[in-house]
């Protein structure tokens, strides 16, 4: 395995922000999302593979709730089952699919 090393610019625009709100709580989850999205990105652009894609999909999912101002409450609202069509509905509408082809 090769050794990881990431450079920071402590001057560049997103690390000067992450440090503020770090600072002003360093209890904070999205900043500590954020970070860590930030390295990942970096071991994925760097031609490194990710020990857990799905932490890192969860943490991307987290990060466009919070952007787009969507609370934990409304997204599994969204994410009811009661929306979703019975599974023979689903093979009955595949199969009509198939006829017309």
């Amino acid at each position: 395995s090769s050794k990881k090393t990431m450079e920071i610019n402590p001057e560049n625009g997103i690390m000067e922000e992450l440090r503020k709100r770090a600072d002003a709580d360093a209890n904070d989850k999205s900043v500590r999302d954020l970070v860590l999205l930030l390295f990942e990105t970096a071991l994925l652009t760097s031609g490194f593979s990710l020990d857990d894609p799905n932490t890192f999909a969860a943490r991307i999912h987290r990060m466009l709730k919070l952007g787009l101002n969507i609370d934990d409450d409304d997204a599994a609202a969204a994410d009811d089952d009661a929306d979703m069509p019975a599974l023979d509905d689903a093979a009955a509408e595949e199969s009509k699919m198939e006829e017309v082809d």
